[in-house]
């Protein structure tokens, strides 16, 4: 430990000025625009103080991205969450593990690929024209289900968040398969001796010890769910009509397609309160519960 301050000081500087050059700045920066109409094209800026924000509380497709953005947390931590973590059970089983290195490389494949790439290699998959999904149900006898899947309001929505399942999942389960060869191999050993079915396996042993990867793997998902941007921009733009917005697509329409900057800084500044409000989470949960303090003792100054 340092015991010149400034020495410390120094040392945190060059990072600290960094933070606040591309982090506080812009963020102080964003709100103070987001009081004021203005344009890319404008010459200058009108003050409107909260005008912006009441918009924003009272537009219809806010509330309709807020709900999407929900909708898609919900969804990623049932199915990135939950079955990343029965994946990598599986994977980390006695009669599974020789296969584990195929089955990791195949499911994360996906995650490594470009957003992009895959959104449009999904827009392909949909198409009702040229795509092989409907294709494969009405050879499977579910020929009933073929639809235009990201042409739908219904379907749209659920479409394009499977495709999130599908790319991340696989990052998902890795991160539990570390979790899990982390348990102490004895315990697994005496389970098997005592006959332990995997069911309880899984329940009573797997899911207590790697309850803190839960945890931060669950936040982490939903950090992401309210960050998307790049499956809903690539596959359907926020459509049909604004089926499958989300604050980040919105964000972008309002300060790119309509120019309206202010507006989009006072989006921008909700969904940074959101994501704080969870990263804030995230930090208390990494911390972990803490220590009891011991009792204070008083001193008791022995009689002369």
């Amino acid at each position: 430990m340092y015991k010149d301050k400034r020495g410390m000081l120094l040392y945190i500087l060059p990072a600290f000025i960094l933070m606040t050059v591309f982090v506080f700045f812009p963020i102080i920066l964003n709100f103070v625009y987001s009081l004021y109409r203005w344009s890319a094209f404008s010459d200058g800026k009108v003050f409107i103080g909260l005008e912006n924000y009441v918009k924003m509380f009272s537009d219809e497709n806010i509330l309709i991205s807020l709900k999407n953005n929900t909708w898609y947390a919900i969804v990623s931590v049932i199915c990135q969450c939950g079955l990343g973590l029965v994946l990598a059970a599986v994977f980390e089983s006695t009669k599974m593990r020789k296969f584990q290195p195929f089955f990791r490389t195949l499911y994360f494949i996906p995650s490594v690929i470009s957003i992009t790439v895959i959104g449009l290699l999904w827009q392909f998959l949909y198409s009702p024209t040229m795509g092989v999904v409907n294709p494969f149900l009405k050879a499977i006898g579910l020929g009933s289900l073929a639809r235009d899947w990201l042409g739908g309001a219904s379907t749209a929505m659920g479409s394009v968040i499977f495709v999130s399942q599908w790319q991340n999942i696989g990052y998902i389960m890795l991160l539990f398969i570390i979790a899990i060869q982390k348990i102490p191999e004895d315990i697994f050993e005496s389970a098997r001796i005592d006959g332990v079915n995997p069911f309880t396996n899984f329940f009573y042993i797997i899911v207590p010890q790697v309850t803190d990867t839960v945890l931060v793997t669950v936040v982490t998902t939903i950090i992401g769910a309210f960050k998307v941007f790049g499956e809903v921009y690539v596959m359907t733009g926020g459509g049909p009509g604004h089926a499958t917005e989300v604050l980040a697509a919105y964000l972008y329409k309002a300060g790119f397609r309509n120019d309206e900057m202010g507006y989009a800084a006072a989006i921008a500044t909700l969904t940074f309160l959101i994501l704080l409000v969870l990263t804030l989470v995230q930090m208390k949960i990494n911390q972990g519960p803490k220590e009891p303090k011991a009792p204070k003792v008083k001193k008791v100054k022995e009689a002369a």
